[in-house]
């Protein structure tokens, strides 16, 4: 596969914007979550409010797959001691933490968990919980918990499906407050939780997390860069004004990589 240039920036830049970064940052996020039970255990205690949960196994950007619609990639999908499952999806941008995404990102649990031949009584229960920068639901609340409801008697239909919305915009004094305080600091001397104040002070100050973190910062500028030159790219191409060698030469991209989108087109 052809390479696509990048430009390549020096270590201040690097470290400067890795000293910029905070948990609500998915990428930053995601390393700072990476084999971290403890911290995952954190996160699910205070938003659920028991402070019991134990959690048996977790992973981040989780693949689970739909063979007949779109597969996902989760932040962070854990198991507990008694069998229950999370997924928990960090996002800044409103547009990724719809209503209908979070009732697809459910739906694919459900059917990603059941065995063939166990009986529909023992689905695990499911929360899909989503920590956003801003309050998406609007109603400022700290905290948004959705259950399939029976309005005739005025019930909770118990299926064992639950969806929750975090706002971080809301800090205050309470355990989540101090949590959602945490998750938008980018100073680890000023978070709350040791759990998470280590693993943040590791990928900005100890040279091996920074020389990791470095890494991942390259790889988004590289995803970055790519995408936005192949949007142009293929606006080009349906134009028809310009070969494809004198796309190549405008974007100085790999005439391989032209023709290879144009494949696509």
């Amino acid at each position: 596969m052809s390479k696509i240039n990048t430009p390549k920036m020096d270590d201040d830049e690097l470290l400067e914007r890795i000293q910029k970064l905070n948990l609500l940052e998915d990428d930053f996020m995601t390393k700072c979550f990476e084999e971290n039970v403890e911290a995952t255990e954190l996160v699910l205690r205070i938003i659920l409010s028991k402070p019991d949960i134990k959690v048996n196994s977790m992973a981040t950007q989780y693949n689970m797959k739909n063979l007949k619609g779109r597969s996902i990639r989760l932040d962070i999908y854990a198991t507990d001691s008694v069998g229950k499952k999370y997924n928990i999806e960090v996002q800044k941008a409103n547009i990724g933490a719809g209503a209908k995404r979070a009732r697809y990102h459910s739906s694919l649990m459900d059917s990603n968990i059941l065995p063939t031949g166990v009986y529909f009584d023992n689905l695990a229960d499911t929360y899909v919980i989503f920590i956003t920068e801003n309050d998406v639901i609007g109603k400022n609340k700290p905290i948004y918990h959705i259950e399939r409801y029976i309005r005739e008697t005025e019930e909770y239909f118990g299926d064992g499906s639950h969806i929750i919305y975090v706002n971080a915009s809301y800090k205050d004094e309470s355990d989540l407050g101090k949590l959602m305080h945490d998750f938008s600091c980018i100073n680890p001397d000023d978070m709350n939780y040791a759990v998470l104040a280590t693993t943040v002070k590791y990928y900005k100050e100890d040279k091996e997390g920074i020389r990791a973190m470095s890494s991942v910062i390259e790889e988004i500028i590289t995803e970055v860069v790519t995408d936005n030159k192949k949007n142009t790219a293929i606006r080009m191409l349906k134009d028809g004004g310009l070969t494809n060698e004198k796309i190549a030469i405008f974007l100085d991209l790999p005439l391989e990589k032209i023709e290879e989108w144009a494949e696509e087109l």
